[in-house]
């Protein structure tokens, strides 16, 4: 297969999936070896954004999905119904940070980090695709797992969970030692 081929290939498989489709299988569907694949469309990435065309093709996690630049939106808008925007609110994106973290993680581990309970928030997050159950527990009762998905990394502009900030371990005690304040002074009074 010559490199135009493989290209149009790759491009094909890409456009037609629509989600982000792993590097294995782009290399199995095309009969090529991971590391022509990856170079070829490394290649195309830095086409698409050379040609200034609408769309791009992005990695996520060790996959890759052609969509749309950010730029195009209003014109498509233009064209299309808004579509609806979802709100994080506090509550929604401290659910999301836990579970982002964590995760896999537990409704009930969720829940004692926050100290409240979460079946709204995890539910919206579920309705929102940023968050889907990741298996279940070996323990009674076998709870659910909850992990990010591929739409969270997406949203949130990363390739990978490795890119996820890391906290300052004194900025973790400062926050231990305001809460174990807060919670002292909730029991004096």
């Amino acid at each position: 297969m010559s490199f135009v081929e493989l290209e149009a290939n790759i491009e094909a498989i890409l456009f037609t999936m629509g989600e982000a489709v792993g590097l294995d299988k782009i290399a199995l569907a095309t009969g090529q070896d991971e590391t022509i694949c990856r170079r070829v469309i490394r290649n195309m990435m830095d086409k698409y954004m050379e040609d200034g065309r609408g769309i791009q093709i992005i990695e996520l996690d060790g996959a890759y999905q052609m969509c749309t630049k950010q730029e195009m939106y209003k014109t498509l808008v233009k064209i299309a119904h808004v579509p609806k925007k979802h709100i994080l609110t506090d509550v929604l994106l401290e659910t999301l940070s836990i579970i982002a973290y964590k995760q896999p993680i537990t409704k009930i581990e969720i829940e004692h980090i926050r100290g409240v309970k979460s079946d709204h928030a995890v539910n919206k997050l579920i309705e929102y695709n940023l968050i889907c159950e990741a298996g279940r527990l070996d323990a009674p009762g076998r709870p659910v797992l909850f992990a990010t998905t591929e739409e969270f990394l997406r949203n949130f502009g990363i390739e990978s969970l490795n890119d996820l900030p890391t906290i300052n371990p004194d900025k973790i005690e400062n926050f231990r030692t305001e809460a174990e304040k807060e919670v002292q002074m909730e029991l004096d009074l």
